[in-house]
């Protein structure tokens, strides 16, 4: 895999975590330990997304 098409991976992966965090969000009966678990992963992602990209 070329390291163009893990950073696309990655940014599609934080994508997804973006809609997730917005559908727990969202939902009735929220669980907020599950809404900071998903932005946690997503700021890891965003962080070794800059680190490749750099």
């Amino acid at each position: 895999m070329s390291m163009i098409s893990h950073v696309e991976e990655l940014r599609k992966k934080h994508r997804t975590l973006d809609t997730q965090i917005e559908t727990v969000e969202r939902s009735p009966g929220t669980d907020h330990l599950e809404v900071l678990s998903l932005k946690r992963k997503k700021l890891k992602l965003k962080d070794e997304i800059r680190r490749l990209a750099s």
